[in-house]
């Protein structure tokens, strides 16, 4: 890990409204017996084809939690990216999704708070049929400009 360069996502003064990030994720069994052997998780409604098929949804829904990770994954992996913080969400999952359903995660920067060094994000998630299942926001601190090695090491010598 020591001496090998990491890339930092956006810095604030790279990002402007309108910026935006695409991803597709299908939803798969390993992905969802990783999550719910992380969280014990163990909600009838996830899990158990028997039980779900004798609710409403007919079917076993993905956790909204996972679908979460979807969008945090997105925001510090890419928009804004690595080195960023998410501070704040507001995430609404008007629709169930299904296992191995595809979901489509559109992220876009709706505001840009240069003096609070927060960046307002609009999330939205289709699956395979163009429904939105995620709708929301969130809010998130980019990643700030590290300071210079070399003025820091050399400092003894000055």
């Amino acid at each position: 890990m020591l001496g090998k360069k990491r890339t930092l996502g956006k810095k604030l003064k790279d990002i402007n409204v309108g910026d935006s990030y695409t991803t597709t994720s299908k939803i798969e069994d390993k992905d969802l017996l990783l999550y719910l052997g992380i969280t014990d998780d163990a909600n009838p409604l996830y899990i158990q084809h028997d039980y779900a098929s004798q609710t409403p949804f007919k079917q076993p829904l993905v956790p909204p939690v996972m679908l979460n990770g979807l969008v945090t994954s997105a925001v510090s992996m890419q928009l804004p990216g690595p080195g960023c913080h998410i501070m704040e969400e507001h995430i609404r999952y008007p629709k169930p999704v299904y296992h191995y359903s595809e979901v489509t995660i559109t992220l876009e920067v709706i505001d840009v708070k240069q003096e609070d060094h927060v960046v307002s994000v609009k999330v939205t998630g289709l699956d395979e049929d163009q429904q939105v299942v995620i709708t929301g926001t969130v809010e998130v601190s980019p990643a700030y400009e590290p300071e210079s090695m070399n003025a820091r090491s050399l400092e003894n010598f000055y």
